[in-house]
C-alpha cells in the first residue's frame, strides 16, 4: 500500500512488506525482467558517451548550486512566469496544493458533477494524493500517461519512479483493459494493447478542457517548464486542453535554458536507456490562439525545504527522478516499489520518503539497503545515496534511544554491549572464547545455523562459518613469540 508523503501516516515496516512481496513470484519475476533490460540499454548508450564523468560532475555542480540560492530562482522563475502570461501559485504542504488546483478547476468551469480532468508525468500529484482530493470533490481525473493510466484502471499503486506499471506484465495488462475498456476479445499483443490505449484516450484528451501535468525542470531564466516522455500524450495533455496547471516541486527549477543540454542528455540514458526523449515539451507562459489560454504553476513545498538546512540531507533534492537507482539496487529488484510504502521507492526513496516526513513516515527506510553503493555509480547527478541512508540510520538510532523503549530494546542492548567488548582488547578476546565454546550446538557440516535471537535472520538465509579454534590475533602472537626467540 502506497503512503502519501506529507501526511502523518505511517508505512509499514519494510521487512513485513518485503516478506510479502518476495512470495510473489510473477512480481519478482516481472521486475527482474523490466530493470535487467532498462540496465542493458543504460550501460549501451551510456558506454558511447566519453563525456559521461564530465556529464555527470556538471548536472551534480548545477543541482548544488541551484540548492544553494534556490530562493533566488524560485523568485526568478516565478517573475519571468508571470511576465510570459503564467500565474504562479505558492504551496506549503500537499492540502494547499490540492485546494489550490480544485479552486482553478472550479473557476474554469469544472462545476458540472464528474468532470473529467485529464493528467500526465505527476509523480508529484501522487506524493499529495491530488488524485484521492479531487474524487471526493466530484471531479473526475483522467491519467494518460500508458504506465500510470494502468495502475489507476487497475486500482494499484506505482512501484517505479519511470515505469509505474512496472511490475505488470501484458497479461495481467490484457485483463485490466478487457475488464475497464470492455474489449473481452483484445488480445495480449503489444500492438491491440497501444491500440486499445489510444482509442480509450483520444477521445478524452479532445473533450477535456482542463489538463494537469507535472514538469521536469522549471527554468528560472525564461520562466519556462519542460515534460520530457516517451509517449506523446504528455505533448497532447499540455497542448490540447484550454487550461493548464503545472505542479511542481520547487527543486526542479534549473537557472538556465542552456542547463538542459546536460539533463537532456543523462536523463533519458539514465531513465529508459534512449539517447532521448522522443517527446521534449517546454512551454513558456500563454500565447494567443495557440495552446492553453490559461497557464498556473503550483510551485510545491511539502517538506522540502526543511531539508536544505544539512548540507547531507540536502543532496537529495538534487534528484531528476529517472529511476536508474531503483533498476542498479538489489533489494529493489527483489521486493519490487510496493515495500517501501511510498510514492518514491528505491533507494532515492529510501532517503527522500523519511527526510519529506521528519523520519516519521517509515523508520525501516533507510535500513532497505545493503549499501552497496551501486546507485551511487549510476545515479546521473552524483547523489552520495549510501551516505545519507548512513546519515538518516544514525538519526533514528539517536531518536530512538532517547525513549526508554529505544534503550532497552534488544538490538540497542546488543549494540552497547558489542562496544563495550570491541574497546578493550582484554574483553575482546574473552568474549571470542566464550563465544567459540557457545557456538557448539549450532554447528553443522562446518557451518552455523538455527542461531538465537536476530542473529537468526542472518543465518536463515546465509551461510555462517563457525569462529575458527585459532583467530588471527593469537596465530600473531604465538608467530611473534618464536620470531623473539630465534637467535640474531
Amino acid at each position: 500500500m502506497s503512503i502519501v508523503v506529507g501526511k502523518t501516516s505511517k508505512a509499514p515496516d519494510f521487512p513485513i512488506a518485503a516478506k510479502t512481496a518476495l512470495k510473489n513470484d510473477q512480481l519478482r519475476r516481472n521486475v527482474a525482467h523490466a530493470t535487467n533490460v532498462i540496465r542493458s540499454k543504460r550501460a549501451l548508450r551510456v558506454e558511447e558517451m566519453p563525456d559521461w564523468e564530465d556529464l555527470r560532475q556538471a548536472g551534480s555542480e548545477i543541482k548544488a548550486h541551484t540548492l544553494a540560492h534556490l530562493d533566488h530562482y524560485l523568485e526568478e522563475f516565478a517573475r519571468n512566469c508571470e511576465r510570459a502570461g503564467g500565474k504562479v501559485h505558492w504551496a506549503r504542504d500537499a492540502d494547499e496544493a490540492n485546494n489550490i488546483a480544485i479552486k482553478l478547476i472550479r473557476r474554469y468551469g469544472g462545476i458540472e458533477p464528474g468532470v473529467e480532468v485529464i493528467k500526465v508525468k505527476t509523480m508529484t500529484s501522487d506524493e499529495v494524493q491530488m488524485n484521492h482530493a479531487l474524487e471526493a470533490e466530484d471531479i473526475k481525473p483522467i491519467e494518460t500517461d500508458l504506465a500510470d493510466m494502468i495502475v489507476q484502471l487497475g486500482h494499484d499503486e506505482p512501484s517505479h519512479i519511470v515505469v509505474p506499471a512496472l511490475h505488470k506484465n501484458r497479461f495481467e495488462i490484457r485483463d485490466i483493459f478487457r475488464a475497464k475498456m470492455r474489449l473481452p476479445d483484445l488480445t495480449d499483443q503489444p500492438e491491440d494493447l497501444t491500440n486499445a490505449a489510444r482509442h480509450y484516450l483520444r477521445n478524452r484528451f479532445l473533450r477535456a478542457k482542463i489538463g494537469i501535468s507535472g514538469a521536469n525542470f522549471a527554468i528560472a531564466e525564461t520562466g519556462s517548464v519542460g515534460v520530457v516522455e516517451s509517449e506523446g500524450n504528455g505533448r497532447m495533455c499540455v497542448t490540447l486542453p484550454e487550461v493548464l496547471i503545472t505542479l511542481v516541486g520547487i527543486e526542479k527549477v534549473i537557472p538556465t535554458f542552456a542547463d538542459l543540454e546536460v539533463f537532456l542528455q543523462t536523463l533519458p540514458r539514465s531513465a529508459t536507456g534512449e539517447r532521448m526523449n522522443p517527446y521534449n515539451s517546454i512551454w513558456t507562459g500563454v500565447t494567443p490562439g495557440d495552446g492553453p489560454q490559461a497557464f498556473h504553476v503550483i510551485l510545491l513545498d511539502n517538506g522540502r525545504t526543511k531539508l536544505l538546512a544539512d548540507d547531507i540531507e540536502r543532496e537529495t533534492l538534487a534528484c531528476i527522478r529517472c529511476g536508474a537507482c531503483l533498476n542498479a539496487c538489489p533489494v529493489y529488484r527483489e521486493t519490487g516499489g510496493h515495500a517501501y510504502g511510498s510514492i518514491y521507492s528505491g533507494p532515492i526513496g529510501a532517503i527522500l520518503s523519511p527526510q519529506l516526513q521528519s523520519l516519521e513516515h517509515s523508520r525501516s527506510l533507510p535500513f532497505a539497503s545493503t549499501l552497496c553503493g551501486a546507485c551511487y555509480e549510476v545515479c546521473p547527478v552524483k547523489i552520495n545515496i549510501p551516505e545519507v541512508l548512513i546519515h538518516l540510520r544514525g538519526r533514528v538510532v539517536r531518536e530512538e534511544q532517547k525513549t526508554l523503549g529505544g534503550k532497552l530494546s534488544a538490538e540497542n542492548i546488543a549494540m552497547q554491549t558489542a562496544a563495550t567488548i570491541f574497546q578493550d582488547h582484554r574483553r575482546y578476546e574473552a568474549a571470542q572464547r566464550l563465544a567459540r565454546v557457545g557456538q557448539t550446538i549450532f554447528k553443522r557440516d562446518g557451518q552455523l545455523t538455527n542461531l538465537p535471537g536476530m542473529a537468526g535472520g542472518w543465518t536463515r538465509s546465509r551461510d555462517l562459518r563457525p569462529i575458527p579454534k585459532q583467530s588471527f590475533r593469537d596465530w600473531w602472537k604465538i608467530r611473534s613469540s618464536q620470531k623473539d626467540k630465534e637467535p640474531q
